[in-house]
Order: structure tokens, then sequence, then C-alpha cells
């Protein structure tokens, strides 16, 4: 599917349009000198939910891209199910936001970079929801450059 452009800009695929709303979502958490790490979750072509961490902003380590992602959208549904929705987050989910979401049911996953420190990939076992379809490497390089630069400018203040 792509969208319609009545302009001469070319059309862009849903994927890496609202990708590209994730990756606004991470420009958020790097203004507040967090981990730029953002998330949008989308039904039937339209944002439904928008998170990027707020982990040091809360002091609370439970709060990831994904997890406010998933709050927003479950309070917009008025239901813990997200079921025909889709995930888009900057970088792979880690295990506790892969787990989150397969309590949510959410039919798809789409991630830009791999975390192969922390994502839910580096388990052997499969803790997304058995119906939900993981797509990686949309925008990779937009996501990892982003969070790239975020700790190299930690590592150059020490």
């Amino acid at each position: 599917m792509k969208y319609i452009s009545f302009t001469d800009e070319p059309t862009i695929a849903p994927d890496e349009f609202f990708m590209n709303e994730a990756l606004k979502e991470a420009q958020k958490a790097l203004a507040l000198d967090e981990v730029p790490i953002g998330a949008v979750i989308v039904h039937s072509g339209r944002i439904i939910g928008r998170g990027h961490n707020l982990t040091e902003q809360l002091k609370d380590v439970t709060a990831h891209a994904e997890m406010q992602a998933f709050t927003a959208a479950a309070n917009y549904t008025g239901g813990k199910y997200l079921k025909d929705c889709t995930l888009y987050v900057t970088i792979e989910p880690c295990v506790m936001c892969a787990g989150a979401s397969y309590w949510t049911q959410i039919s798809r996953i789409v991630y830009g970079a791999d975390d192969p420190q922390r994502g839910f990939s580096q388990i052997k076992q499969r803790i997304t929801h058995p119906k939900t379809e993981v797509i990686s490497g949309i925008k990779a390089n937009e996501a990892a450059q982003l969070v790239k630069d975020f700790f190299l400018s930690k590592r150059n203040k020490s």
C-alpha cells in the first residue's frame, strides 16, 4: 500500500511513514536528555498512541517508549488488547517491552535498528505473541545514529 501524492514528491510506504513519526518521538526524548527512542501505535492507518523514553524524567525504569505508547493506545481504545494494531519503534524492543506486547496481543511490531545488547531477539525463545508479525530494519540507520550520537555526547561530557 502506498499513500497517494498530489504533489511531485514521491509516495512513501506506510511503514516508513509511521517510522518517521516514531523518529519524531525519539527526538522528543532527545530534547529531554533521555535515550532517544520513540514509538507510535497505529490502527487502520491512524496513530492512536505515541510514546518516547521518559525513564529519567519519571525516575521509572519501566517508562520506555513502547510502554508509554501501549498506555496511550489502551486509553484511546478503552481496552487492553491491541489486536489489529502495529507498534512502530525506533530500536528493537527490550525483553520487558516485548513481553508487554505479548499481553496486548498486538498484530505487528515494526522496529528500526537492532539492539544486540538488550533487544528481545537475544533470547532464544519467542516472547512476543505467536500471532505477532515482527519486521525490522525500517529506517534503521537513522534510528541507530540517534542513539549512537546520544551516547557519544554523554561519553564526551565525562
